[in-house]
């Protein structure tokens, strides 16, 4: 059986949809080669559960070239960082030379050439390379995902989850990383499979306050100037401080009860089950 090649695959400070996948796809009996960043504990943990580790960078088109020989399904995924395009490309061309025939792609869920964050404008030209490349490309365009969320509520005096988003009532729509990894499986399982190549993917929508209640904090809005400096600090990175604070700025503005964002059905008729709530992934987090 070929193995299936999973980037991202130690996971990182956002969802870590790379590493629920690379578990899941074992747990089916599937061979996964894991191409990880930095060989480290997280590498160890992947070796230890079955997968071959391939150590590497992603923008590298040798080192994905390399990790793709024999693939015929493949996951895209890459940080809330700067390199989103430069890894497309790179991963794009080597797919399409290797012969893959499919592969399942993380975008976000409102990436469009107009989008309103340079993140989503540069998540919809990934989806572009790919596609071009003629490698039977799937894109999962996803919501907030729960552990970015809670990351945030972790912070501070552990009572608040203070966040830019305007009166209590604005809108979020929400997923769980192990929600949009079941439906890579599902797909990367059997590339017969039958699907859109644009799956949108959102398994809750909450407003703020009620998501901060979810998570047991008290919900406490705070100027974006302000957010965007703290998170600065805490993610360490430009880039996903200013994605990030655009972001809540946009759902501040839409507000509520729009009608905009809905739980889709995708999670369930790929994943096996309807899909977990940010109420359910509270009570089951480590620590809680």
């Amino acid at each position: 059986m070929e193995p299936v090649l999973v980037t991202g695959a130690a996971g990182g400070r956002q969802g870590s949809t790379g590493r629920h996948l690379t578990a899941q796809l074992l747990g089916r009996g599937i061979p996964v080669r894991a191409l990880v960043h930095t060989d480290d504990v997280r590498a160890s943990v992947l070796r230890a559960l079955g997968a071959k580790v391939v150590v590497g960078d992603i923008r590298d088109y040798a080192t994905i070239r390399g990790a793709l020989d024999g693939v015929r399904c493949a996951y895209f995924t890459y940080p809330v960082t700067d390199g989103l395009l430069d890894a497309a490309g790179a991963f794009a061309v080597a797919a399409r030379e290797a012969g893959v025939e499919r592969v399942v792609s993380i975008s976000q869920l409102a990436a469009g050439p107009q989008a309103l964050t340079p993140r989503m404008r540069q998540h919809w030209v990934a989806e572009q390379l790919l596609d071009w490349a003629g490698i039977g490309a799937i894109h999962l365009r996803a919501a907030v995902f729960h552990e970015n969320l809670a990351r945030i509520a972790d912070t501070g005096d552990g009572n608040t989850l203070t966040m830019p988003m305007g009166p209590p009532h604005t809108e979020l729509p929400l997923v769980a990383a192990s929600d949009v990894a079941r439906v890579a499986a599902a797909l990367l399982a059997d590339p017969q499979l039958a699907a859109d190549p644009v799956i949108l993917l959102a398994g809750d929508v909450l407003t703020i306050e009620a998501a901060a209640h979810a998570l047991g904090r008290t919900y406490r809005d705070t100027d974006p100037d302000d957010w965007h400096r703290w998170a600065l600090e805490f993610y360490g990175s430009r880039h996903a401080a200013e994605h990030l604070t655009k972001l809540w700025e946009i759902f501040r503005l839409l507000g509520e009860g729009t009608g905009l964002y809905q739980v889709t059905p995708d999670i369930e008729q790929y994943g096996g089950h309807p899909p977990i709530t940010l109420a359910d992934f509270t009570i089951h987090r480590p620590g809680h």
